[in-house]
């Protein structure tokens, strides 16, 4: 009786080391990230039109958690991936736009797989990057072991890879490549947990998929939509959620899928000129309605978090930097605060909030911005300023700024006070929209012009007789 009493505590404290192990293991952190696919680009989302099937992104999301109020922090890509990659408002160091963010990110801000590298981590990037053109800004000089992919914007051809001013690079190194794309950036995704299995890693799919240019495998291409590029578009995603399909079965196979952290978001809201659906949502990329920036967001850990169910906080993309260091048990570094919190909590039921207010800003030459605290946004563009509910208009059909302008005046207050703790643009645009900066001049009738011409002349006739007899003409004239 006794023996079984000695066999039964060895093997609860075999168990309770077990547990304990586990616990201390880090978990493998995997962001696949899309290029403007649509809200309702998903065939989860109950709005998503007839054409739209995505079984493997859909049976990845009714196993996770789906983030309802996900959002990114730009409507434009590089922006999103900035503040994505370094926890910290793109704004802090002068990224506004697309154009910004691809002239390159300041080499003193840090990005997560430096954070995560002392823990053990190895890093890859695939794909899309578009956080700088020359060789200081490449990822491999980011923290990253391993890349794949190319260095600028979304637009790059799906099957012609010939143009080496533009070329897929491995490493450090332009490549001679062939095959499509999407097709290649999931073997590679996949030929990376083959071989770092055995590692804590951290891994960044950038699909460029679903971006323009509308190319896809002639087969795949359906006549379902009578639209030609929509039916593209829906042959792109299938290729686009077969490759989320291949990574969820690659870390299923190695049995480190249960311990891994994947989150799958969108950079942006779906592109009109791609035919991208956003229902419910107003609006479309470039726009700071939810159609550009409410995303589809699902965080899968099966090894913490219970899925099959719905997360209703407001979270966004810059928030996955303090959540990779969260799951990894790394502390938030102090040298750079961060703007981006863990959503783990939140994912947790532990808290029902993350962020008091977001703010989403262009700069000042296109005069877009954007702030939501709790149910209420506010949305400007120049001299339009929006007010909606959210809670009871996701769509923000019914603008309430005329009925709250109290509340209208409180958001933009609290717009202008975080505007002002950011840097000025890189490219020199104004923060803020200026009515009288670039106007046109104002038309002037006939009888001005010939007034105009004839103060015109007069001036020059004094200016020569001053100089004439040796005077100085005044210069207020």
């Amino acid at each position: 009786m006794r023996l079984q009493h000695v066999l039964k505590a060895l093997t609860l404290s075999l168990i309770g080391m077990h547990s304990i192990v586990l616990a201390e293991e880090k978990p493998n952190i995997v962001i696949i990230l899309t290029d403007d696919q649509g809200y309702a680009d998903v065939s989860y989302n109950p709005q998503s039109p007839p054409e739209v099937s995505t079984p493997n992104i859909d049976a990845l999301a009714h196993s996770s958690i789906i983030c309802t109020q996900g959002y990114t922090s730009g409507h434009v890509c590089s922006p999103t991936r900035a503040g994505l990659m370094t926890g910290r408002y793109q704004q802090r160091f002068g990224i506004y736009t697309a154009g910004e963010g691809g002239s390159g990110v300041p080499l003193d801000e840090v990005f997560i797989p430096q954070r995560l590298k002392p823990a053990g981590y190895v890093s890859g990037a695939l794909g899309k990057w578009h956080l700088g053109l020359t060789e200081e800004y490449h990822a491999m000089n980011r923290g990253f072991d391993e890349f794949y992919g190319f260095m600028g914007r979304g637009a790059h051809p799906y099957f012609d890879h010939s143009d080496m001013d533009h070329p897929i690079y491995r490493g450090l190194k332009p490549i001679k490549e062939e095959g499509y794309l999407t097709t290649r950036i999931t073997e590679e995704a996949v030929g990376f947990i083959n071989r770092h299995k055995e590692d804590p890693f951290f891994l960044y799919v950038a699909y460029n998929a679903v971006h323009a240019p509308p190319e896809a495998p002639e087969e795949d291409i359906r006549n379902v939509t009578g639209d030609k590029k929509r039916d593209t578009l829906m042959a792109m995603i299938k290729h686009l959620d077969m490759g989320v399909g291949e990574i969820v079965n690659s870390l299923k196979k190695h049995d480190v899928f249960d311990n891994t952290l994947l989150i799958f978001l969108t950079d942006n809201g779906g592109s009109k000129t791609m035919s991208a659906n956003n229902a419910p949502l107003r609006g479309f990329k470039q726009m700071d309605y939810e159609g550009g920036i409410h995303v589809p967001f699902i965080v899968s850990w099966p090894a913490q978090l219970e899925g099959g169910k719905k997360c209703d906080v407001p979270m966004w993309s810059t928030d996955l930097f303090a959540t990779a260091l969260d799951a990894a048990g790394l502390s938030m570094p102090k040298d750079k605060p961060l703007d981006g919190k863990s959503i783990l909590p939140a994912l947790k039921g532990e808290t029902d909030k993350l962020h008091d207010e977001l703010y989403w800003s262009s700069g000042g030459e296109k005069g877009k911005w954007a702030i939501r605290s709790g149910n209420w946004k506010l949305v400007a563009e120049r001299k339009r300023v929006e007010l909606f509910d959210l809670e009871k208009d996701l769509s923000e059909t019914t603008d309430l700024a005329a009925k709250h302008p109290k509340v209208v005046s409180e958001l933009t207050a609290k717009y202008n006070a975080w505007l002002d703790e950011m840097a000025d643009p890189v490219s020199k645009q104004g923060k803020r929209w200026n009515p009288d900066a670039g106007a046109p001049a104002k038309k002037m009738s006939k009888e001005e012009k010939k007034a105009a011409r004839g103060k015109e002349k007069a001036k020059r006739i004094k200016a020569r007789a001053a100089k004439k007899s040796g005077q100085i003409p005044d210069a207020s004239e």
